[in-house]
């Protein structure tokens, strides 16, 4: 199965709200990332049928289905929030588009209906209805719909995002095991990172309705080619301080980051560092430290994200293991191995992975 998108553009009431996407995926598992109003719901929606283009081809095994009504599409899709038919029990919800799919045979509704549910972990509710389920329940009888009629594209739409967070964990799982040999396309979006990484699918950034880049999910996030991907697969958010070439060597705030020998070239820049990357002991030979004023402690359980500030007026934030306390106000140190430091160029394009790095603008 494959599924192609030719500069798909979607403009509405004088926005862009999806601009010149180009993308081929073949069968199995893509995850689709991005943050809040960057496009996922209405790429997803246009590759259903749901949205038409304003320009551009979605093409669905070599056929353009780009004006074929939603009904008439080999598509199935999973919304955040679950939608089950209340008046119908589990087993009539699942049986549902089973009926409605031309081509069915009758006589295999029944073990089709029950194999799903026990692959979602539901098979002994089918005789309950929507109301007398859990909110985890009810998403998981609303995906085993989706699974339950064969299609050449299934989406879901950050469909874990509304469930409690230990519920996330093991639906994640499931539906990692679930769709590792998928024969159809499947694509899942999520804003999330955390879960982009866990199921370690090929993997599409999409920020402001552009795609930023395509790729594997482990290799964006150890060296991610633009600030837009570095942030996006960031969480916590990634901490951003002004890089300045002097003499040609990469400094911040005034404390030197580049190793003697090391020769920068170019404009100003913006350095990255991950939170947890940053620590108020030193840890290694060789790191760098930012004299800082400690601001706040947020205190999780088991991490403390400590708020710090750097020379007067610039934030840092470390992730620190278990509970710690501090008082604000009082002097710290910020240790940062050089190493761990990403430099993008003023126009956000990956300079280098570290601050170690020679022969980067020369």
């Amino acid at each position: 199965m494959a599924l192609r998108l030719d500069g798909v553009r979607v403009r509405q009431r004088g926005e862009v709200w999806l601009d010149d996407i180009n993308l081929e995926l073949t069968s199995g598992m893509t995850t689709l990332i991005g943050p809040l109003a960057a496009g996922k719901t209405t790429l997803m929606r246009v590759i259903a049928g749901l949205h038409t283009p304003t320009d551009g081809r979605v093409v669905v095994n070599g056929e353009d289905v780009t004006s074929v009504p939603v009904r008439k599409r080999s598509v199935a899709f999973v919304y955040q929030r679950f939608i089950n038919y209340p008046s119908l029990t589990v087993y009539e919800n699942i049986a549902s588009p089973l009926r409605l799919a031309a081509g069915f045979p009758r006589k295999d509704v029944d073990g089709r209906v029950r194999d799903v549910a026990e692959l979602m972990g539901i098979a002994d509710l089918l005789e309950r209805r929507p109301a007398e389920l859990s909110g985890g329940q009810q998403q998981r009888t609303a995906i085993a719909r989706a699974l339950a009629r064969p299609v050449d594209v299934l989406l879901l739409d950050e469909p874990l995002a509304n469930l409690d967070y230990k519920l996330r964990e093991q639906l994640r799982a499931d539906l990692k095991a679930m769709f590792q040999d998928s024969r159809g396309t499947v694509v899942y979006s999520t804003s999330d990172p955390a879960e982009a990484l866990m199921f370690a699918a090929p993997t599409v950034v999409l920020g402001e309705g552009r795609v930023q880049h395509v790729g594997d999910v482990a290799r964006m996030y150890d060296r991610p080619p633009s600030l837009a991907v570095a942030a996006t697969l960031s969480d916590p958010p990634l901490n951003l301080l002004p890089g300045v070439v002097n003499e040609g060597r990469l400094e911040c705030l005034g404390v030197p980051l580049s190793t003697p020998g090391t020769h920068f070239f170019g404009d100003d820049m913006v350095l990255g560092i991950r939170p947890h990357q940053v620590t108020i002991e030193r840890t290694r030979p060789g790191q760098i430290e930012f004299p800082a004023e400690i601001r706040l402690a947020e205190v999780t359980g088991s991490t403390t994200f400590l708020h710090l500030l750097l020379a007067g007026r610039r934030h840092l934030v470390a992730q620190l293991p278990g509970t710690q306390l501090f008082t604000p106000g009082e002097p710290a140190v910020a240790y940062v191995d050089p190493a761990h430091i990403l430099i993008f160029s003023g126009t956000g394009e990956l300079v280098a992975d570290t601050a170690t790095e020679v022969d980067l603008h020369g």
